[in-house]
């Protein structure tokens, strides 16, 4: 199957986070896009709804300001007859004020309005990142 617009504008934001340049995945995203860690627990700085691209940027802050990121492997993309991409990824990461590494799966949903991410949802192993948080 042959990948689609917005697997490539999330391939291209993936790319733009590997290299910590925000501005170029605030480009790829709607001026009220809708961005969240999907999770119960907020120990992460990265958690909770970002509303539109004045927020977004606390989310990858929150990513720096937690430690290294040691993996960041997209596994397998789809793209729905929609255009919303799913991609199943490995990440790890330390958490420099524990010193804990974290190695887990990640599930990211992606759904687009005029070819930018207008909404998205990351799903992570929360237990595992809160053990990973406490000293």
């Amino acid at each position: 199957m042959a990948t689609g617009k917005n697997t490539e504008t999330v391939k291209d934001i993936y790319a733009a986070f590997g290299q910590g340049d925000v501005d170029a995945i605030l480009a790829r995203c709607t001026d009220d896009v809708d961005w969240a860690a999907d999770s119960a627990l907020e120990i992460g700085p990265w958690h909770g709804v970002k509303h539109g691209k004045n927020e977004l940027p606390s989310f990858f802050e929150g990513i720096v300001k937690t430690g290294p990121v040691n993996e960041f492997t997209p596994l397998s993309f789809a793209e729905n007859d929609d255009g919303d991409v799913m991609v199943f990824l490995r990440y790890g990461f330390t958490v420099s004020a524990t010193g804990k590494d974290v190695a887990t799966n990640l599930h990211h949903y992606f759904r687009f309005r005029d070819g930018k991410v207008a909404y998205y949802r990351g799903s992570e192993d929360t237990a595992l990142v809160a053990e990973a948080f406490t000293p």
